[in-house]
């Protein structure tokens, strides 16, 4: 469980994304029912951090501060420049966080630092759509994603541009903490706890006409996730061609029919089990997955747990029974 928070700050620093940090791991939210975290902002030499708005941020606490930290959190900074590499120390500090296996969190930009650590050699990882030709250049044995909102590879978790911060910081309160904790921080920021689709969204085609998008389709599969979902069932619901379905599907997702589902049904799942005490067998037939066996299967591709195990972690006493 994630206690101490490093945020790390560079000269150029994003204002926005170091908002994001502090927004989800600097806020006492203990009075609605939320977390709290041991947040810090550091830097490799201490004093005023100049933004890349062209104002200061004054930041006491130097590189010591990731050294017990449970996460360090690479703030977005300026990579405008052939020699974009971070400082050597904080390179270091990286390098030391990950082999005593604290996560790593880069926000945008921030992933850059990672590469240039050499922590993200053979990992899936993002970064903003702008600079992902960039990165995949940098790290050629690296698996960048351009079309996600984050990516995660063991405790190494980054994210694409801006407001994909929440998203992936979001996404590590629930891994950590569990559902309830991110809901709350979500409820608190007034977000949405999990947004849906990627980045790939908003670099392809124009957003679609009126009456084309595939919100209340969307909106109907989540509340029958136990329903049949074939993409002919789809299409017809949607009056499209199978075609233009899985076209315009992929456009405003970021992925197939079948992934996303997936991904639905094993967020289904996990809520499940958290706040009842149905089986692993009923929870698998509510949500659409038909059987227990498929049930682990998802969610050892998608949470790196079994059911039961996720169950232990999270469940909330209150309304498990044990």
């Amino acid at each position: 469980m994630i206690q101490k928070v490093a945020a790390v700050v560079v000269p150029g620093v994003a204002p926005f994304e170091l908002g994001v940090a502090y927004e989800v791991f600097g806020i006492d939210r203990r009075d609605t029912g939320g977390p709290s975290f041991d947040f810090t902002l550091c830097t490799p030499v201490p004093g005023p951090v100049m933004t890349k708005g062209g104002f200061p941020v004054v930041v006491d606490a130097g590189l010591e501060a990731t050294e017990d930290a449970d996460v360090v959190l690479v703030v977005a900074y300026g990579i405008e420049e052939d020699d974009d590499a971070a400082p050597a120390p904080m390179l270091d500090a990286l390098r030391r966080a990950h082999e005593r296996g604290a996560w790593l969190f880069a926000i945008c930009s921030g992933a850059f630092a990672l590469a240039h650590a050499g922590l993200l050699d053979g990992r899936r990882c993002t970064t903003h759509w702008m600079y992902t030709d960039r990165l995949a250049a940098l790290v050629p044995t690296a698996d960048v994603d351009a079309g996600v909102l984050f990516a995660e590879d063991g405790r190494i978790l980054t994210s694409a541009g801006t407001g994909a911060g929440i998203d992936a910081a979001l996404h590590l309160v629930r891994t950590e903490l569990g559902a309830d904790a991110a809901r709350q921080v979500a409820r608190r920021m007034v977000v949405p706890p999990q947004r849906e689709g990627g980045q790939a969204q908003f670099v392809v085609d124009p957003l679609p006409r009126e009456g084309e998008s595939l919100a209340g389709l969307l909106a109907w599969m989540r509340e029958h996730l136990g329903a049949e979902h074939s993409v002919p069932l789809l299409a017809r619901r949607a009056a499209m061609s199978e075609r233009t379905f899985a076209r315009r599907f992929r456009q405003e997702t970021g992925t197939t029919p079948a992934a996303w589902l997936a991904r639905q049904r094993v967020a289904r799942a996990q809520e499940l089990l958290e706040t009842t005490d149905a089986s692993v067998d009923e929870v698998a037939r509510l949500v659409g997955f038909g059987t227990a066996a498929v049930l682990r299967h998802h969610f050892a591709r998608h949470l790196g747990t079994s059911p039961l195990a996720y169950r232990r972690r999270f469940a909330c006493a209150d309304d498990v029974a044990s």
